[in-house]
């Protein structure tokens, strides 16, 4: 099984702070795995903004993961992918980037679990937990009852596999969170939009490991 770090921290698209900048932000304040999200560049600013945000994560020996751009794979120091698309084909993007690549997926319920597991994923992120600004999402909201109900049927099914709460997910929600039997948590909006961004991260980092 591959190492999963049970923080994930998500930059986004902001404006007045680059990706590059939440990166740096994220490694000064120890984290150890990093989701690069943007939707918004062609392949060429891509590229120059994830060599830029590669060297940075490895000099913090930060394990870089890229939302979705799996064309990416192989022109820079990327560990892994997160498809956001519940309808990607796993099972071909396994054979397409091979076995040491680690690879994400989104789920909203149990099956989706399982399948993404079946079919060859390293983890789930699993929500919407709550309302969230940062992903158009018109799923259901889990909020704490949907991870009770689901993470022990999955502990039933036999099924073994990182998953980690995601949408909305605030600090005060992290104990209750971790509770349900989840393996982490994956953070965006709540720590970008903090007054201090390494306190905050430094915080969650705090409550998932405790």
């Amino acid at each position: 099984m591959k190492y999963i770090e049970k923080l994930h921290y998500i930059t986004h698209d902001l404006p007045g702070i680059s990706h590059i900048e939440q990166v740096q932000w994220a490694c000064e304040a120890g984290a150890k795995w990093i989701q690069y999200r943007c939707l918004s560049k062609a392949d060429d600013e891509l590229l120059t903004e994830v060599n830029a945000i590669a060297e940075i994560c490895d000099d913090w020996g930060t394990t870089l993961i890229v939302t979705n751009h799996t064309q990416l794979h192989g022109k820079a120091d990327i560990q892994g992918f997160h498809m956001e698309d519940r309808n990607a084909n796993f099972v071909s993007l396994r054979k397409q980037l091979g076995d040491d690549v680690t690879l994400g997926g989104y789920a909203t319920d149990l099956a989706g679990i399982i399948q993404l597991a079946n079919a060859g994923a390293d983890y789930v992120g699993l929500g919407p937990f709550d309302v969230t600004t940062t992903k158009i999402n018109d799923c259901t909201l889990l909020g704490i009852e949907g991870y009770q109900t689901i993470m022990p049927q999955l502990k039933k099914s036999g099924i073994k596999i990182a998953v980690l709460a995601v949408g909305g997910v605030k600090l005060g929600n992290v104990e209750d969170l971790m509770h349900t039997g989840i393996y982490g948590v994956a953070v965006s909006g709540a720590i970008y939009s903090a007054d201090d961004f390494i306190e905050a991260y430094q915080d969650f980092y705090d409550a998932v490991k405790r």
